[in-house]
C-alpha cells in the first residue's frame, strides 16, 4: 500500500508540474505576478513541486483564467487584426466580384485549353 501511495503521489506531482509548465508557457508576457515569465519558467522547471505551488499561489495572473484562455481573449495580442479596412473573410457566394473573376478565369482557361487542343490536332 505505501508503494502505491508513493506512486500515486508521483503521478499527481508530475501532472501538476506539467499543468504549471504549460500554464507558464502559454501565459501572456507581462501578466505574471512578482517575477517575469522566464523567471517563473525556470522556477517551475527546476523545482517541480515547490515551483508549481509557488506559480499557482504567487505567479499566475489574476482572474485564474490565465494562460491560453486569456491570450485568446486579449484583443491586443494580434493588433494587425484590429486595423480598420482589414479584409474580413466571408462566403464566396456573397462576393459578386470574386465570382465574376472566377468565371472570367475559368473562361480564359477553357479558351487556352481549346486552343492547345486545336494546335495538337494540327
Amino acid at each position: 500500500m505505501p508503494l502505491f501511495a508513493g506512486g500515486l503521489f508521483s503521478i499527481v506531482v508530475m501532472g501538476l508540474w506539467i499543468f504549471c509548465l504549460v500554464d507558464v508557457i502559454t501565459t501572456v508576457d507581462g501578466t505574471t505576478r512578482n517575477l517575469p515569465k522566464m523567471g517563473w519558467l525556470f522556477i517551475v522547471l527546476l523545482l517541480p513541486l515547490v515551483g508549481s505551488i509557488l506559480w499557482l499561489v504567487a505567479g499566475r495572473p489574476e482572474g485564474s483564467g490565465g494562460g491560453y484562455r486569456q491570450a485568446r481573449q486579449s484583443p491586443s495580442r494580434f493588433p494587425e487584426y484590429d486595423r480598420p479596412g482589414r479584409h474580413v473573410a466571408m462566403s464566396p457566394d456573397d462576393d459578386e466580384e470574386f465570382l465574376r473573376k472566377c468565371r472570367e478565369r475559368a473562361e480564359q482557361q477553357r479558351r487556352a485549353a481549346k486552343q492547345r487542343q486545336q494546335e495538337d490536332e494540327s
